[in-house]
């Protein structure tokens, strides 16, 4: 017999109702602790037992070998798509030596 349960029937054997409303809701409050803490028990023992891992679900796209020219554009399964010109013209590129800033920049700090 739990302890719980003794102090209840303790308490009504003397008259005590009160402190035994309390000590059969805490004897209530153990039996339902230890019966979660068994189910638990027994749901983490069976979540992945025979379970067969999943295919993963997106195939991996087709990669080709980089080209140091981009003549042809290749779609995401390895097709080359046809370039058909739409008459806009293409921006050329600025020179990659970034111009000097000017020696009196207000955005500098002065010392």
């Amino acid at each position: 017999m739990s302890e719980h349960i003794k102090k209840f029937v303790d308490d009504l054997a003397v008259g005590n109702n009160a402190d035994a409303g309390e000590a059969f809701k805490d004897a209530l409050r153990a039996k339902v602790a230890d019966s979660l803490d068994k189910q638990r028990v027994d749901v983490a023992g069976k979540i992945f037992n025979g379970v067969e891992p999943m295919a993963h679900s997106d195939p991996k796209p087709v990669v080709t070998d980089p080209a140091p020219e981009t003549e042809t554009v290749m779609d995401t399964q390895g097709n080359e798509v046809q370039f058909t010109d739409n008459g806009n013209e293409q921006p050329t590129p600025e020179s990659e030596v970034p111009a000097e800033a000017p020696a009196n920049d207000e955005s500098q700090p002065t010392t």
